[in-house]
């Protein structure tokens, strides 16, 4: 049968998500506690695999399996052989037809910006600092010339593999909470590295080092060399996936303000 799940992580002492020979992963760990749950080898398939540092609220992944156990088996049995920053929030039997990467419709991401003079131990690798008063305004307004269906090439990371750069963001808005901005995109898919790539362009504008057409611009080039600094992974979260309902997958709301 296939089961699909709802996994969070805090990806600060991950080195991303895929298996990597010496290296500390998300798919690493998640596979370990299943198969010791499952008596037998797991493979999983994840909705959007997140680079080294980046945190995850919503991931969804599936996996096969012969094994037959309870739900409760693949939540709270898994989780005890987890270790702390991976947890498993929710399992169930979607179908032999869902696929989590396939079957989704809408991935939903939030870059997290402490917006302080100061830094805060407490949000090290959690949030992206940044010392200057940003211009939400302009920032907002940059935001609305990447929304649409683009070719997002001067988004996507140099060891970038996908075939189609073309994208559809539905939505990137930015809000202030306090001293927080919050970027919220949520698009149909993504490129490596595609939201630190516009949370870095949105930066340079928010804090004065651009003007607020350049966000337009750089898309037009469709060239990487021109879209300036990757924003640090810490600041970025998965917050969510969107399947069709026929799916029934939980619903589970992300935290708020910050994640």
């Amino acid at each position: 049968m296939r089961v699909a799940l709802g996994v969070e992580y805090d990806g600060t002492r991950f080195s991303g998500w895929a298996r990597q020979v010496g290296a500390r992963t998300v798919a690493e760990v998640l596979e370990d506690a299943l198969e010791a749950i499952a008596l037998h080898p797991v493979s999983v398939v994840c909705a959007g695999r997140t680079d080294a540092g980046v945190h995850a609220i919503g991931q969804v992944v599936h996996f096969d399996t012969g094994a037959s156990r309870p739900e409760r088996a693949w939540t709270l049995g898994v989780n005890t052989r987890l270790p702390d920053d991976v947890s498993v929030r929710w399992a169930c039997r979607p179908g032999e037809e869902f696929h989590a990467r396939f079957s989704a419709l809408r991935r939903h991401y939030r870059y997290v910006i402490y917006n302080h003079e100061t830094r805060s131990p407490l949000l090290h690798a959690r949030a992206a600092l940044c010392h200057r008063r940003l211009d939400v305004a302009a920032m907002r307004r940059a935001a609305s010339d990447l929304e649409g269906e683009h070719d997002f090439s001067a988004f996507r990371a140099a060891g970038c593999q996908a075939r189609n750069p073309v994208r559809t963001v539905h939505r990137l808005a930015v809000e202030r909470h306090g001293d927080f901005v919050l970027i919220e995109v949520c698009a149909n898919a993504f490129l490596k590295r595609m939201v630190r790539n516009i949370a870095g362009v949105l930066l340079a504008i928010g804090g004065g080092d651009r003007e607020g057409d350049w966000a337009g611009r750089v898309l037009a080039t469709r060239s990487r060399v021109c879209a300036g600094v990757t924003a640090p992974p810490g600041g970025l979260y998965l917050l969510g996936v969107e399947y069709h309902s026929r799916f029934a997958l939980p619903s589970v709301s992300p935290r708020r303000p910050l994640w």
